[in-house]
């Protein structure tokens, strides 16, 4: 599975033709969790309340890239990596 970003040891990731609705996968220190990209919320499994918060507002953020990363996945396409939330 592509690897998207990793920031604060939080690593972002998307398959290829995967299930609506459009998601990212998410971990972090053995935490697993299914993000929406829409939303940023959690749909499936578990994060830290802190890297939930984290994770949201790097979503949200970052709604634009990780859309067009959403088409390309459906296409089999190349994926593009993401600034992480830990840039200066």
């Amino acid at each position: 599975m592509p690897i998207l970003s990793v920031f604060f040891g939080i690593v972002i990731r998307m398959w290829h033709d995967d299930h609506p609705p459009p998601h990212i996968h998410v971990e972090y220190q053995g935490f697993e969790a299914l993000v929406e990209i829409s939303t940023g919320l959690v749909k499936e499994g578990r994060l830290p309340r802190k890297v939930a918060a984290i994770v949201k507002d790097w979503c949200l953020e970052h709604q634009p890239e990780l859309m067009d990363n959403w088409t390309k996945a459906q296409n089999f396409e190349p994926l593009e990596r993401i600034r992480g939330a830990d840039y200066d």
